[in-house]
Order: structure tokens, then sequence, then C-alpha cells
């Protein structure tokens, strides 16, 4: 059988110490089989061992070996669609439930570090910087109604504010968010797994999930073995695969690129970013960046729709460093990787059911590290018999992408090259 690494990256050559699992071999029971160990796995796992239920995962890989344990690493709140969308889209009930929860995942993730004491590199404060006065007449609508929606722990920052915060002059205000932050992904996620374990939770690597049987008590079966479950919970995302074809069919996986600095000065990785916030700018197709704990540079952006591999990666990503930080000019590049998120038509996350036990949460569209720990409460939710939370975002309409699957990757480049010409010319 074929074994499956971590990609190179960062993350992967920083992480803490994780023992090896074996991969699943014969017949098993469970009451609950959850398929990937990315954070929407993990954090279901967890919730549910912390209410008494056994629970088997089965991971293809690795434990993070997806977009959880590849991503920019930052902490934000709400959806890749705001809550106004949600608020256009569905009745008001609805949308104020989905609204509530916009701000959990954040404070999910905090008590999981607090809790099981995970050493992930736990830093407070993001910014949302902005390029215009568009950009920042939206920021000034987003605080409105993220206030609207209790959550208060936010700032304008206007042009000589920004640069307190972030050392470039290519910004013309923004907003700071300090429930925001930044973490070590991987190092997040090798916690949480840990703990799953600590409960009692089985964890299966190298077990690539190969086909459901659906029935009464579904079977999952990898090439070695099979676990029969009362529930199963589809935590894939972006690497499902085909596995459940219904799943497929209206989202689209999608690739961002990192790369990450060879080690800074101290005191030149402290000029960059004074107070050590990680920042997104508000492009449709933005950048992100942050500082690690050892003072590299981890700056991403750009997305290739079908998530195939650039040749590359550094050649993509370095001209916007550089014209952030020009004091980076020629810096060494030791890490670069692409990794993948699963992007949906309406860009809001797809939850629901097949038939009586089979549940899944997908497509957070770019914007999974606090919505995939809000899922994980959710679908726990759910398994329990409190639903309520669960079928907010199970009423979400869905669509498949225009073209389908042959046109989707074309139609929405040309959709993003819109988009992208419209920030550029700040229209």
């Amino acid at each position: 059988m074929a074994y499956t690494p971590h990609t190179t990256s960062y993350y992967a050559a920083s992480a803490n110490p994780s023992p090896e699992r074996p991969p699943l071999n014969g017949n098993h029971e469970t009451d609950v089989c959850i398929i990937g160990a990315g954070y929407t796995g993990i954090s279901t796992a967890l919730f549910l061992l912390e209410h008494g239920f056994k629970v088997t995962v089965l991971e293809a890989a690795k434990v993070g070996f997806g977009a959880s344990g590849r991503n920019g690493g930052q902490i934000v709140n709400s959806y890749s669609r705001d809550i106004d969308a949600v608020e256009r889209s569905v009745g008001a009930q609805q949308a104020r439930l989905i609204g509530d929860m916009a701000f959990e995942g954040g404070r999910i993730i905090r008590e999981r570090i607090a809790k099981y004491n995970i050493q992930c590199d736990l830093k407070d404060g993001g910014v949302f910087a902005a390029f215009n006065k568009k950009q920042m007449g939206h920021l000034q609508a987003q605080k409105a109604l993220w206030e609207r929606y209790g959550h208060t722990q936010l700032e304008l920052l206007d042009a000589q504010r920004i640069r307190e915060v972030v050392n470039t002059d290519r910004y013309v205000g923004g907003m700071l968010d300090m429930s925001s932050g930044h973490i070590h992904p991987l190092n997040l996620v090798l916690g949480e797994a840990a703990a799953v374990e600590s409960l009692g939770g089985i964890i299966h690597e190298q077990s690539k999930v190969i086909r459901i049987d659906q029935g009464e008590r579904p079977v999952v079966h990898t090439e070695q073995g099979q676990v029969k479950a009362d529930y199963v919970v589809v935590a894939g995302n972006a690497y499902l695969g085909n596995l459940v074809p219904q799943l497929a069919a209206k989202s689209m996986p999608c690739g961002t690129q990192v790369v990450t600095t060879e080690p800074l000065d101290p005191e030149l990785a402290s000029s960059l970013l004074p107070q050590d916030y990680c920042v997104e700018d508000c492009n449709y197709l933005l950048d992100y960046y942050r500082l690690s704990a050892d003072k590299r540079l981890i700056f991403g952006g750009g997305v290739v729709y079908g998530a195939r591999d650039p040749a590359n990666i550094e050649s993509l990503v370095r001209p916007n460093l550089e014209k952030t930080f020009p004091q980076l000019k020629g810096v060494k590049i030791d890490y670069a990787w692409t990794g993948n998120f699963l992007l949906t038509l309406s860009r809001l996350p797809q939850v629901g059911r097949i038939g009586n036990n089979i549940y899944y949460s997908q497509g957070c569209s770019g914007h999974g590290v606090t919505y995939t720990h809000l899922a994980g409460k959710l679908l726990a939710e759910a398994l329990r018999g409190q639903a309520e939370r669960f079928d907010a975002f199970a009423g979400l309409p869905h669509y498949p992408f225009p073209g389908g699957r042959l046109m989707r990757i074309p139609f929405t480049a040309m959709g993003a090259w819109y988009y992208n010409l419209r920030d550029k010319l700040g229209v």
C-alpha cells in the first residue's frame, strides 16, 4: 500500500512530534465513523467524544494532510460570503441563527488550545487591509454589520494607523479585529488529534475510503478493512474526490499558494509587523501574510481553479510579497507549497444529510479555519438530536457551477478575472 506523507511545507518541517497511526485493518464497529482527519473531522470527533460517543476517524494520508495543515494559519471570523449575503438569500430567523454563529469558531479554537494545552503559537489580532476608498467603505459597512451581531472587538484604521501595524505604503486604511489572530495550523490539528485519542477516539492514517455502503448501519470500506457505524460523517472537503458524487457536483477544488522566507533578522521582522498581527487584503484574489514564531514571513495568495499544482509557486507569490514589503526584495524563500480548498458557487458552506445517517459539511471556500471548528460542533449537536443550528446551514441554497464539470473552471476563472480587474481599477 502506498504511503502518503505531508507535503513539503514549513508547517510539516516545524510540526510537533506526532505518532504514526496504523492503517485500518479488518472489520470494526463504532458509533460514528468520520472520513477525513482535518479540522472538520477532528473537531467533530472531539465534540462527540466529549459527549460519550465511540468514534473512529479514517484518514487517507496523515492527520492535517489537506487544507488544515497547509493554510495561512489565520483565525478570521464570519464566512467567505458575509452575513449580509445570508440575510439577502434566506429568511430572518435562519439568517439570525447563522449570523449569531459567525464568531463562534474562533472561540472554539481558543477553548481547545486552553483545555488541551495545544502548543500552536497562538497570537491575537488580525487586520483587513484596504487598497482604496471603496474597500475602506466596505470595511466600515462590515464593522457596522458585525457589531449588529454583537461583535465589538473592532477598530477602523486610517492611513496613519495602519502604517503603525503594517510597514508598507500600499494601503489607505483597514480594520483590526482583536478576536482574529494566527496559529501554526498543522500543530493545531495535531494537538486536537492527540486530544481525540486521549478521550478514547481511534484515528487510522493511510486509510483511504473507497466505498460507503448506505443502509440502516452504513459500512465504510478501505482497501484493507471496513467500519460499520450508526452514523457516518463525511469531512474530506477538497480532498474527498468523487467518493460521494452528489457532493462533488456542487463544489470545485481550488489551489492557493504559500511561501515562507528564511528566518529574518528579529529587528527586520518586528519592523514589518510591529504588533505581530496577521493581515489579509480586501481584493477578490487576496494576499495574506503573517510572521511565524521563528520570525519568517509566511505569505500566501492567488487561486488556481481546479487545484492544479503550479510549476513555480515562488514566481506566483514573490511579486506581491516584494510589492508589499520592498525591503524584502531578493529574500530567500525556504518553503513553497500549494494547498487545496473547496469552493462553492455561493461561497457558503454546504451542510446536510444523505439519508438518515450520513452527514457532511464541506465547501468553506477559503474561509475554513474558524468555520470547520464550528462545523464540528454543529455536526455533533445534530447527532445528539439538537439539529436547529445544523439545519440553519443545511437550508442554505446551493447550485451547480455554470457549464457543469467541464466548463466550471474556465467560467469561474473568467469571473475571478473580472473581479480582479475591478479591484485593480478601484471600482
